[in-house]
């Protein structure tokens, strides 16, 4: 059950990933023929939107990042050759990317509150809708890093008796 919505909150993260990055298209050509001719009027707004775009498309990657395996980490032990031992490698690993999560949570908790009190210039956007990318990618990789720690548990304990 827990796992069929973490797959759903997955497609829906891949689903926005997706959508942010045709939409970012949208005001960084208008930037570009803005710039390069006449045809269009110079909009202030395409570099803040461009922004913003950006910012989510980087915190929503690494969501998903997390969940793939696909984020970069460093081979500080040694290559396990065992299941057991690919389990414990993991666990390792995971659970000191589960503190860097929570760290995103504890801060960034108090860095969207931040946010709120903030106003973009240019288009008046509530900078919560920024700043809350930080607790919100905390939360998903704590979730995601759970679902993975269960699993490298249960690999573990299972191994653990042979």
């Amino acid at each position: 059950m827990i796992s069929s919505l973490i797959g759903v909150l997955y497609r829906t993260l891949q689903f926005l990933l997706t959508a942010l990055m045709a939409l970012l298209i949208v005001p960084v050509v208008l930037q570009i023929v803005s710039r390069f001719t006449d045809l269009i009027p110079r909009y202030i707004w395409t570099e803040e939107a461009a922004r913003f775009c950006f910012i989510w498309i980087i915190m929503l990657g690494s969501m998903i990042a997390v969940r793939d395996d696909t984020h970069f980490d460093l081979e500080i032990l040694p290559t396990p050759k065992t299941p057991h031992g690919r389990a414990l490698a993991r666990l390792i690993r995971n659970g000191a990317m589960l503190l860097v999560a929570l760290t995103f949570v504890w801060f960034g908790y108090s860095f969207a509150l931040f946010g709120f009190e903030q106003e973009s210039e240019l288009s008046g956007l509530n900078m919560l809708a920024i700043h809350v990318a930080w607790p919100l990618a905390g939360l998903v990789y704590t979730l995601f890093l759970g679902e993975k720690i269960v699993q490298d548990v249960k690999i573990y304990r299972g191994r653990r008796g042979e």
